[in-house]
């Protein structure tokens, strides 16, 4: 175990055991780390472990510069946030129409959807599809997703979309003239000096293991539980069964998108991804990169009090003051966080699913890993 700070303890805490209220069944992750920046503070901790062999033993310890797999963190850290840089620049409008940029979604409501429909999760997609069952690789399941009827009305309540996220992946592509991962290269993680976060394989070669296959899509599959589709799991020939390590654990992401993906794809460290938290908490010191008032509406609540564009909202009691923080959790354990104008960036990665029981949810650690940070700051200030 590695550790620094007032975190040490809590990332111990969670790789031994559960937070109360959670099922029975329920078994910690294999490793953890959290960062937590301040204007006063620096602090980090790592406990764990980044993998298990093959006959459930633990492998090598869980550091801070461990890799890990972002899933759904790269809805902010690349998408979200090129968006940002692109609205900027005026290169695209938050109230365009989708339709303007992807042609191929149709006529009636759906032509209608909205670039900020999307990024509030209000554009009435349906929420996941096992697109390697309709589609063969990447284009064809693009062509898919446009022809998708929706499953709800747009704008008329929110349901959280990766097929949202992934039309928005190729509208910042098709704007920039670039694949995906060029476009969030030259857009976010270069000038951010995030030298460790990519998409399709981890940068380094100290890497968490990520999930034990593709079991869970599989069941999602075969039950139709909590989304119905018209497959069953025998409909697909190649589901991993092994422990997934340097490639990303999204099935579409993997089996069709080739690791690039708007809603999934991105590896990154605990060092990058509180980097990333410090520039978003800054945002006015980087005008250089973004308009601070597009940066505002970003951050703004919407018609979701939880949702902003692309952002989740928490709120992090400091000891003297109750504050928004915007971030983002991911399926296979990470999350990061940021308060705006306040200087404070939170960052959490783990190997969650990893585990010989059910999985502590990420919102949970997330939950525990704010309690963590709200402690340190308060206790900074007394």
């Amino acid at each position: 175990m590695s550790c620094t700070g007032g975190l040490a303890e809590t990332a111990a805490r969670l790789v031994a055991g559960v937070p109360a209220g959670l099922p029975p069944e329920s078994t910690p992750p294999a490793g953890l780390a959290l960062a937590l920046r301040t204007p006063g503070l620096a602090q980090s901790a790592a406990a764990g472990f980044r993998g298990v062999s093959s006959d459930g033993a633990e492998s090598a310890a869980l550091t801070v510069d461990t890799h890990h797999d972002l899933a759904s963190v790269t809805k902010i850290v690349a998408t979200t946030t090129a968006l940002i840089r692109l609205v900027s620049e005026g290169v695209v409008r938050l109230d365009d129409n989708a339709r303007r940029y992807l042609p191929g979604l149709g006529e009636g409501e759906k032509a209608s959807i909205t670039l900020r429909q999307l990024l509030l999760h209000r554009a009435g997609l349906w929420e996941w599809h096992p697109l390697y069952l309709a589609a063969d690789d990447a284009s064809a399941a693009s062509d898919y997703v446009e022809r998708l009827p929706l499953r709800y009305r747009p704008d008329t309540e929110r349901h959280y979309s990766d097929l949202g996220y992934m039309l928005l992946g190729r509208v910042v592509a098709r704007v920039t003239g670039q694949p995906l991962e060029d476009a969030v290269s030259s857009l976010v993680t270069g000038p951010l000096g995030m030298t460790s976060t990519q998409f399709v394989h981890p940068a380094g070669r100290e890497v968490a293991t990520s999930c034990f296959g593709d079991q869970c899509e599989m069941a999602m599959v075969e039950t139709g539980i909590p989304y119905p589709v018209p497959f069953r799991s025998t409909d697909f020939g190649s589901w991993r069964l092994e422990p997934v390590s340097g490639d990303v654990c999204d099935g579409n992401a993997f089996h069709v998108f080739g690791g690039v993906a708007g809603h999934a794809g991105l590896f990154s460290t605990l060092t990058d991804l509180v980097t990333f938290a410090v520039a978003l908490a800054n945002y006015t010191e980087h005008e250089d990169l973004w308009r601070p008032q597009v940066a505002e509406e970003f951050f703004a609540p919407g018609p979701d009090a939880a949702q902003a564009l692309g952002f989740r909202r928490y709120r992090l009691d400091t000891g003297i003051e109750r504050v928004d923080m915007l971030g983002h959790p991911g399926f296979v354990g990470c999350g990061v966080g940021f308060v705006p104008g306040r200087g404070i960036a939170l960052a959490l990665a783990s190997n969650r699913l990893l585990t010989s029981g059910t999985p502590v949810p990420t919102e949970h650690l997330w939950q525990q890993a704010m309690a963590a940070a709200s402690k340190a700051i308060g206790e900074e200030a007394a």
